[in-house]
């Protein structure tokens, strides 16, 4: 395949035959066993050969495209039907080339990573902890849906039920990449619906908070032990044998960021300290990308934004059993569905918007 004549009309030839060079490359790494050896690397590996896979497969349909369209004008100087299907292929190209210019689209370089979610109660008391029990719940099922692993790795239960602060780690078990899926979850969610608590049945409105951040490994950010300042203390609220008996729980500060984050949902003072050195690279990790996204372009910064807690994002209205994305007018009357865990329709919506944005800052 001719790389040079596959990017002809999308203007970015040298662009395309680094990723068609890439693309071969890795296919090599990965048909070599040594690679298989360290799984890290080779789940990397993988990864990215997926990713590159459909821009590789509509490079290669766009090259044929191209050549049956010559084939079918030099026949239809002589057989007038091949007229007909050189119009067709001509809209076919077209599509291709949009296609392609689409995948050739600057990528978010965390796309490809597994997350942690993190749930806050936030306006509403008792109701916004419920309700940020029914949002844990809506992203375990869609994390089962999607056939991926969700781990809860810090919970802080609520006295009336659900979670005051819930915090997940959802993987991947394969090449799909779990950032470039929930990235767009970030922000308050509102609902709207009559509490357990109302013995009037009027409408209450309140609100939970999700922070989505793309999980860092040891080689994304270094943490030096001297920056941190490692607490323990006794665990509080429900849970099982040992909390409030042993002094498990675990709060490590990030000195030079100040960051704070406690964990104490294991029994063990050990297992907490893992779990609060994951979600601390994830937010220094995060924090690096909002730094240079500050002097970066507008489409990075609105990735960024949707992870701002202050940027109201969706309402999950009960009464109507509907549901409203604020950011792209997303609206349907599903919402016992979304909740199940089928979200997919918005999370498609909000990803051909920016899609969209990105298309258009190009041109």
């Amino acid at each position: 395949m001719s790389s040079s004549t596959v990017a002809g009309p999308t203007g970015q030839p040298d662009l395309l035959s680094g990723l068609l060079a890439e693309h071969a490359a890795l296919e090599s790494e990965l048909a070599d066993p040594a690679v298989h050896a360290d799984q890290a690397r080779a789940r990397r590996l993988g990864r990215r050969y997926a990713q590159l896979a459909p821009l590789v497969e509509t490079a290669r349909a766009l090259d044929e495209a191209r050549g049956d369209l010559g084939t079918a004008r030099e026949l239809a100087a002589e057989d007038p039907t091949f007229a007909t299907e050189a119009a067709g292929l001509e809209l076919r190209i077209d599509e291709l080339t949009g296609r392609l210019r689409e995948l050739l689209l600057p990528k978010d370089p965390d796309d490809d990573k597994d997350v942690i979610l993190e749930i806050k109660a936030g306006e509403g008391g008792a109701e916004s902890a419920l309700f940020a029990g029914d949002l844990l719940r809506m992203y375990l099922r869609y994390a089962e849906r999607r056939g991926w692993s969700a781990e809860v790795i810090d919970a802080v239960e609520a006295d009336l039920g659900g979670y005051k602060d819930v915090s997940v780690a959802v993987k991947s078990r394969g090449d799909e990449g779990i950032w470039s899926r929930l990235k767009f979850e970030g922000g308050v969610h509102r609902v709207q619906r009559v509490p357990v608590t109302e013995s009037q049945g009027r409408i209450h409105t309140s609100a939970a908070g999700v922070l989505v951040l793309p999980e860092a490994e040891e080689v994304d950010v270094t943490v030096d032990p001297n920056d941190l300042r490692i607490d323990v203390f006794r665990s509080s609220g429900p849970g099982g044998q040992s909390v409030n008996t042993t002094d498990s729980a675990v709060r490590i500060t990030h000195l030079p960021s100040g960051i704070v984050v406690s964990c104490q949902n294991e029994k063990s003072q050990l297992q907490n300290r893992e779990s609060a050195l994951r979600i601390l690279r994830s937010r220094l990790l995060a924090a690096a990308r909002e730094e240079a996204a500050a002097v970066a372009s507008d489409q990075r910064r609105s990735q960024v934004r949707t992870m701002d807690r202050s940027e109201r994002v969706r309402t999950y209205n009960f009464p109507e059993n509907r549901i409203a994305d604020h950011r792209v007018g997303f609206k349907a009357h599903n919402l016992d569905q979304v909740l199940d865990g089928e979200l997919d329709a918005v999370i498609d919506a909000l990803t051909r918007a920016h899609t969209a944005e990105l298309m258009a800052a190009g041109s």
